[in-house]
């Protein structure tokens, strides 16, 4: 009896430390297959839950409120409760949250790497090629009660950004790019022209002349004023994820190879930190908002995304100094600096995507997905792309009378047509070739703050006198594996994350020990057979 419930226990905890091991392994990209009905039950009463993001933005909320209002018209069987975020932190986690307890929204904004996260859950999110194909309440589909936009009329660049693992997992809902944002008229006071495109040697260059002249005073001599920081970039991650893309070097790929500590991303980051010394350069997250040291004459490049395009500029309707901080300057919108050759230019492509959460219910996840399309008619992609420096990401929208009247009328007003912000999303308009997207999986998030981190770390220590060399990038890039346990993440192709590796360990051991114990157990009975 003893035995039989010793080998029971042992054939059990194989059975569980080889699931443990097949989740490690699988559950992170875990598909759940959705059928797409026969039809849509038009009788059945169905509520779903939208979390959208905006920015206190009470423009942007009534986008939202207006699309719900309008879809509600078309399907009024369908009832759908809006949750407004200001922080798309705060969706991430609250969906991670909410995954273990069942109790996801069905439809919200978010990022390709925070849905990455999602599919940890195991079939969490609903993999939409199906839906998007499908003739009747597909992209465009003959069922549609209102005029969709078809597959092909989604700008590719950006519908491939929602493909993890070769199924798409999102659409996008708006694009956006790094934009840096140039105090003309200080650049050409200090005697330099504003290049066609901008290089990383001339914003550096530049930024470095302007410390040299030193202070008089406690009054620096290139602005006049006690504050003066050349050069503030916002997104750090973007920063470091774009130089390595420009140089060709290695970061990631989507099978979540950890590539980023390099040799160049060393050089990187003892070039940066040489320019945060001098006080050349320094962040968002050290300084604050790049748009308020520009609009208050403290700083030459603020690089900042083009949806902040309505915070840049001295006559920008979401000015964040006080008025006698304000100083009148003309702003150049440009491209992020490239590295060497500026006629091959790299930026990159971020906004905000649209995923669906799957539900026991097919027809709840088939509402969930007719209102996300409904989000892509060019009613609500122009509303909400007029609110800041976003683009519609339907050629539908882009192409359409309406949007490029808007386009037209730059510099009318400094509110609906402030110009910087129409020029930020026509220079993305004219270089979407030019984008690229960072390779997405379940991890990436993590690697990307990680970018992120090391500019902004590297950036303190210069600031601080401490000494930035390889032997200081070689402990930085340690923490940062430590920190964002980097070291779990795939490393290179065909090698498993080291909890595959401890679990398989384990269960090699098991069934190791049942085994040995089967032999032993053998030799016994031999024994009293004799």
């Amino acid at each position: 009896m003893i035995k039989t419930k010793f080998t029971s226990f042992i054939l059990l905890l194989a059975l569980i430390l080889s699931s443990l091991l097949l989740f490690s392994c699988h559950g992170r990209t875990a598909v759940k297959d959705f059928t797409v009905p026969d039809s849509f039950d038009t009788e059945k009463q169905y509520e779903i839950t939208f979390w959208a993001k905006n920015e206190n933005n009470e423009t942007q909320r009534n986008v939202y409120a207006n699309a719900v209002a309008e879809f509600e018209k078309l399907y009024p069987n369908i009832k759908i409760t809006l949750r407004n975020f200001t922080d798309y932190n705060d969706i991430y986690e609250g969906v991670i949250n909410n995954i273990s307890t069942g109790t996801t929204p069905n439809v919200c904004i978010t990022y390709p790497d925070h849905i990455a996260t999602y599919l940890g859950g195991g079939g969490t999110v609903v993999p939409l090629d199906t839906l998007i194909s499908d003739k009747k309440y597909g992209l465009g589909g003959s069922e549609l009660r209102f005029d969709g936009v078809r597959e092909d009329g989604i700008t590719p660049e950006f519908l491939a950004e929602g493909k993890l693992n070769g199924s798409t997992y999102a659409l996008p809902f708006m694009r956006s790019t790094e934009i840096c944002y140039v105090n003309k008229t200080l650049l050409e006071k200090l005697g330099f022209t504003l290049p066609e495109t901008l290089t990383w040697d001339f914003v550096w260059e530049v930024s470095e002349y302007a410390m040299s002249l030193g202070k008089t005073d406690g009054v620096y001599n290139a602005n006049g004023q006690s504050t003066f920081i050349p050069f503030i970039y916002k997104s750090t991650d973007n920063m470091m994820i774009t130089m390595l893309k420009q140089l060709g070097a290695p970061y990631s790929d989507e099978k979540g190879s950890i590539d980023i500590f390099n040799d160049t991303t060393k050089d990187i980051l003892i070039d940066v930190a040489s320019h945060a010394k001098s006080g050349a350069f320094s962040t968002f997250k050290i300084s604050s908002y790049p748009a308020n040291f520009l609009n208050a004459g403290q700083c030459i490049f603020a690089m900042d995304s083009s949806a902040g395009a309505t915070w840049m500029g001295c006559d920008a309707p979401n000015i964040d100094i006080a008025d006698d901080k304000l100083l009148e300057f003309e702003t150049a919108v440009m491209t992020v600096p490239q590295l060497y050759d500026a006629n091959d230019k790299q930026m990159i492509s971020q906004g905000p995507s649209l995923c669906i959460f799957n539900k026991e219910d097919g027809g709840e996840v088939l509402a969930s997905w007719l209102f996300a399309q409904f989000l892509l008619t060019n009613e609500v992609q122009i509303a909400y792309s007029q609110t800041e420096g976003y683009i519609p990401v339907t050629k539908k929208a882009i192409e359409s009378e309406e949007y490029q009247n808007y386009l037209s009328r730059a510099g009318e007003d400094n509110g609906l047509y402030y110009d910087v912000k129409i020029k930020a999303s026509t220079l993305l308009i004219e270089n979407t070739e030019n984008t690229f997207t960072a390779p997405v999986f379940n991890g990436s998030a993590s690697l990307r703050n990680a970018a992120g981190q090391m500019i902004e770390d590297v950036t303190k220590a210069a600031r601080r006198k401490k000494t930035v060399d390889g032997d200081y990038i070689d402990g930085l890039f340690e923490s940062m594996r430590t920190l964002y346990k980097l070291d779990g993440v795939v490393t290179e192709l065909g090698e498993l994350p080291s909890e595959s590796k401890y679990l398989l360990a384990a269960l090699s051991t098991v069934w190791i020990g049942l085994a040995a114990y089967a032999i032993a157990d053998r030799r016994k009975n031999r024994r009293k057979n004799r």
